[in-house]
């Protein structure tokens, strides 16, 4: 069953009816982490479009004119060729510049797709392939009814593959391809409430593990079983990216494995990623933690929410699926491959509870953002949601809502957030209510608060002014 999509779907859709109404070609470079379901996306759009179409996959590794061999027999393969017999037996010696243009000559009169998939593998082969693609975009392609998807998982290069000193810049439309969102998860898995939103973090929200999530499932039944399954996507999935990502134990691997570990801010990451006793110094922290954050994407960087600026900045692995294997999963899998499934399975409960009270902490963010877009919550000038904290975490305040950040000039409510067994209670909201006042920019009388429980709440009527349980975390996803 194909789940969600709908917003990119749509998006790809409209440009099938450009082309289809324009008589011209458009472009998209569409870019996501490996096992976020992108070849999966852009086949369902094929087929639904009735269009001929092309889907070309490059092989890593592979030399041009191996690539050009397999692109070759991929195109006298689908329904894209007006005259089949005038494709060439063999490639041209030209490589990929004159291979594009065979692609080019090839193409029906009516609307059609162009795939090719693992774009940054070809660039690797050919550093000149873009540059290629640009010549005949520009004098050929674009000038047919083709929408041509260029994929890739590799996120950096597909950015640099649009940007403005490169060939194609200028030249397609990028769609950055997320993980499923947390309503998705819920009807992937058939799950609702805590159940639901357990799926979701321990998944990632990538259709590439939910696939073999049963219908209906809670997690700990699930888990259970794919402890003795040492293949499980659970955890293969992070494992590949992991050594895709970091092929070699450098100092950006141990910083993503410290981050892993719940390590959060610059100084304790400086001295748990280092080596020999000593801490990775800064001047090469810093260009690192840029490097993972901004180009890399696998950490997030999280900043003290309020009206001042504030410090420090805490790091955490952005996908909660690598990041529970770093925290717990690839000991499980370890346990798993040696044949010791119920020991495994112990280890996994005895580290989920605290695990899930600090990663579920951004999707709850993330949620009542969505809200605010929605107009769900009752402070219409919320746009960001965050956490507030000094340099002592004393206290820290789980949600904030403010008009802006990391620096705001208003801060609509303040929160807390309870995700262990036990109702938020009285204790819990004089701690909120002492705690939000040392947030700058927090004015009592007209700051609101709020309560997220994962077990209900334990306090007097009117004590807060929303109170968010499960339900209502999956429900601000809903279209």
């Amino acid at each position: 069953m194909f789940v969600g999509r709908r917003t990119e779907l749509s998006l790809l859709t409209r440009r099938i009816d450009h082309i289809t109404r324009q008589g011209t070609g458009l472009a998209v470079a569409v870019r996501g982490r490996r096992q976020v379901g992108k070849s999966r996306l852009v086949q369902e759009l094929c087929d639904r479009s009735g269009l001929p179409y092309l889907y070309f996959t490059a092989v890593k590794g592979a030399s041009v004119t191996e690539s050009a061999t397999q692109f070759l027999s991929a195109l006298a393969e689908s329904a894209l060729p007006n005259d089949h017999s005038l494709l060439p037996v063999t490639p041209p010696p030209g490589g990929w510049g004159d291979m594009l243009r065979i692609l080019a000559g090839s193409l029906p009169d009516r609307p059609c797709i162009v795939v090719l998939d693992e774009l940054p593998w070809l660039t690797e082969q050919d550093e000149t392939f873009d540059g290629h693609l640009q010549v005949v975009w520009d004098r050929l392609l674009s000038r047919r009814p083709v929408l041509l998807l260029l994929l890739g998982s590799d996120l950096h290069m597909m950015q640099r593959l649009t940007a403005y000193d490169r060939p194609f810049y200028g030249r397609a439309d990028n769609l950055v391809l997320g993980p499923l969102n947390l309503d998705e998860t819920a009807t992937a898995t058939g799950l609702t409430g805590s159940d639901a939103i357990d799926a979701h973090l321990i998944t990632g929200g990538l259709p590439g593990v939910l696939l073999r999530w049963p219908g209906g499932k809670p997690a700990d039944d699930h888990i259970r079983d794919e402890c003795a399954d040492a293949a499980s996507p659970l955890f293969t999935v992070p494992e590949q990216s992991l050594a895709s990502a970091f092929p070699n134990p450098d100092v950006a691997r141990r910083v993503l494995e410290a981050v892993g570990g719940d390590v959060r801010a610059f100084t304790t990451v400086a001295g748990t990623a280092g080596s020999r006793g000593e801490s990775v110094p800064s001047g090469t922290l810093s260009p690192l933690l840029r490097q993972l954050t901004d180009e890399k994407q696998i950490l997030a960087a999280d900043q003290p929410l309020s009206v001042l600026s504030g410090k420090p900045t805490l790091y955490r692995v952005a996908d909660t699926n690598l990041r529970l294997y770093l925290a717990a999963f690839r000991e499980v899998h370890n346990l798993a491959r040696r044949g010791r499934p119920e020991a495994g399975y112990t280890l996994y409960l005895n580290r989920w509870t605290s695990w899930r009270g600090r990663a579920v902490e951004p999707l709850i963010r993330d949620s009542l953002e969505q809200a605010a877009i929605t107009g769900s919550l009752p402070w219409p000038g919320t746009q960001v949601v965050g956490g507030w904290w000094n340099r002592r975490f004393d206290p820290e305040i789980d949600l904030v809502g403010a008009d802006r950040g990391p620096v705001a000039s208003q801060i609509h409510f303040c929160g807390s957030l309870k995700w262990l067994g036990k109702p938020f209670d009285a204790h819990d909201l004089r701690r909120l209510q002492e705690g939000a006042q040392q947030v700058p920019g927090f004015e009592s009388g007209r700051t609101g608060l709020m309560a997220v429980s994962r077990s209900g709440t334990d306090i007097a009527a009117g004590a807060v002014d929303i109170v968010w349980g499960p339900d209502d975390v999956v429900a601000a996803w809903r279209p």
